[in-house]
């Protein structure tokens, strides 16, 4: 297999960067898009296989990653502009693969315009994968405390306790910069954060984009200044007011949603509901058992299978309910 190979493209006027990773470029074209980061590094540390299936494009969004540009208006990071930045580099990569549809995956953050990307434009589209699929995150966010809290007071952690019940998660005043605080940190903890092992950012994201061979240096800092630079934005507190149920309640194309049952970044039962009740020509969802918020890397073999056997086939026939 050929190392990944990197590529730019001006998306809406602003120059953006991928990997595109194949071991035949002949293959289906899978459009990635990533959550809070670009996710690509993480292939190093788990491999996903993806690359034997389809030609995989690990789009880093604007003002992330390779995209990153101090230049970018922070006005522009609205989920209008990220579903119509996916929608553009759509076209360009059926033109440049010569494809009159692609797949498209989102994991996360990614799944909240990812999936109205594909409401607003399922022509361009054979399928949609919602990983770790958002719904309504305000009340992830709040049943993800209250989860926490529990399990901590449950190990006698006291200051984890203290912390957590000074930050309450409500309508009005939604995530508190001292739950955001402490958030990643106890669910890293506790295993139901990025990956079940996974016990830190510094040791499960941030030494492993720097020794990720792919990137310069330079690109290596950029990644982080773009992480840095979005933080708590605009785009999250649009997140936390949305309820996608509404906004989404049906899709015109065939949708697959994988889900780590130990998620608790992005509810599990919330986005089981959501799929229960979404209307779809045809739809699958699959549990993770062993999995948190990332099954594509905690459990790639299972991902490729369904993708293989069920995706690329137009099939749910290893989907949790079949319908």
């Amino acid at each position: 297999m050929e190392s990944p190979a990197k590529v730019f493209a001006e998306i809406n006027g602003v120059r953006q960067g991928m990997f595109v990773q194949c071991a035949d470029p002949n293959r289906p074209v899978l459009l990635c898009l990533h959550g809070g980061m670009p996710e690509f590094f993480l292939t190093e540390r788990y491999p996903t296989g993806l690359e034997n299936d389809f030609t995989v494009v690990w789009w880093e969004q604007r003002g992330t990653g390779l995209s990153f540009s101090p230049d970018i208006p922070a006005g522009t990071r609205t989920s209008e502009q990220f579903i119509a930045d996916t929608l553009e580099l759509t076209r360009y990569l059926r033109a440049r693969f010569g494809k009159e549809k692609i797949y498209l995956m989102a994991h996360s953050g990614g799944t909240f315009f990812g999936l109205q990307a594909a409401a607003r434009a399922p022509e361009l589209y054979r399928a949609y994968i919602g990983v770790a699929q958002i719904v309504r995150q305000l009340e992830s966010e709040r049943r993800a405390r209250e989860y926490m809290l529990g399990q901590f007071k449950r190990r006698g952690d006291s200051r984890m306790v203290r912390r957590l019940a000074a930050a309450p998660v409500t309508a009005s005043a939604g995530t508190p910069r001292a739950y955001l605080a402490v958030r990643d940190r106890a669910m890293h903890r506790l295993g139901v954060g990025t990956t079940r092992d996974m016990r830190s950012v510094l040791s499960g994201l941030f030494w492993p984009s720097l020794t990720c061979s792919a990137y310069t240096p330079a690109e290596k800092v950029r990644l982080w200044r773009g992480k840095l630079a979005t933080g708590v934005s605009a785009l999250w507190d649009e997140m936390l007011a949305a309820d996608l149920a509404e906004r989404v309640p049906e899709l015109s194309l065939p949708a697959y949603f994988f889900h780590g049952i130990y998620d608790y970044t992005v509810s599990y039962q919330l986005a089981r509901e959501y799929v229960t009740k979404l209307t779809a020509p045809l739809k699958g969802f699959y549990t993770f058992s062993d999995s948190a918020h990332s099954p594509i890397f905690e459990e790639p073999h299972k991902a490729c299978r369904i993708l293989r056997e069920d995706v690329l086939a137009g099939t749910n026939d290893l989907a949790d309910d079949r319908r």
